[in-house]
């Protein structure tokens, strides 16, 4: 049997050390002594807890994910969409994160949600497909305003999948054809019209020398001669024709007469 100053002992050794608490590098804890919260959080490492007159709620200071789930948004222009989201988020102030809210984690959630639903309802479904990076910085800028007061830093929002109904889709692939046939007309008369620049440039150059188009004719046939063509189409200048013309209308005045 012991004696009841060794079993006093033995129960203060066993209460102390269960007073023990580690905490690792990343984790802080909000000690309650008498229901009223320390001015400083504990941590990291080697704390003492005296239950039950402290209390302590410990806390990660690391990164955190939420997944936000599909929303319903509706655009500036009328149109329906489903957008889900990703939230990147940590605790910079563990007692408020304790005190002011419940759980920070699911009041985040769903204020992403709302937020999500809000924000992107103000766009036009152009901008929500074309211009991410700014929308995202607009969602993390509202949250992170929304969110100080409790402690929680939103680092980063990124808008991870538009889902758009079937017709819409089709509607915007008609749109992005039609957009590259008008590009492709665009390059097509923008290459005629500086053909034509050469061609007049070319003409300029064989009035001056009119021999020049001798030689191109000459270059043309032996060009075709190369192929081992059996039929050779040789052009004649307008000119001869013309001349051809008159000089036939020329006879026929003089036999009439």
């Amino acid at each position: 049997m012991f004696d009841i100053p060794t079993l006093a002992l033995v129960i203060v050794a066993i209460y102390l050390i269960s007073s023990i608490k580690i905490l690792r590098e990343y984790e802080r804890g909000v000690i309650f002594r008498l229901g009223r919260v320390l001015p400083q959080p504990k941590g990291p490492g080697l704390i003492l807890v005296f239950a039950p007159v402290d209390r302590m709620v410990r806390l990660s200071l690391r990164l955190e994910t939420i997944e936000v789930p599909p929303q319903d948004v509706v655009t500036r222009d009328n149109v329906t969409a489903k957008v889900n989201a990703v939230l990147f988020l940590k605790v910079v102030d563990p007692i408020k994160a304790v005190i002011a809210v419940t759980n920070f984690m699911y009041t985040t959630s769903q204020l992403a949600q709302t937020t999500l639903r809000s924000v992107l309802g103000e766009v036009e479904l152009d901008e929500l497909l074309s211009q991410r990076e700014k929308l995202n910085l607009q969602l993390q800028a509202t949250l992170d305003t929304d969110t100080e007061p409790w402690g929680v830093k939103v680092s980063k929002v990124e808008v991870k999948q538009v889902d758009l109904p079937e017709q819409m889709i089709r509607a915007i692939a008609k749109q992005a054809e039609a957009e590259r046939e008008r590009r492709a007309k665009i390059i097509h008369a923008e290459g005629e019209y500086m053909a034509a620049e050469k061609l007049a440039m070319a003409a300029e150059v064989i009035q001056k020398q009119p021999v020049a188009i001798q030689l191109r004719y000459l270059q043309t046939m032996v060009e075709i001669g190369a192929e081992k063509n059996t039929t050779i189409v040789f052009p004649l200048p307008i000119d001869i024709i013309t001349g051809l013309s008159k000089a036939l209308e020329q006879a026929g005045v003089a036999r009439r007469e």
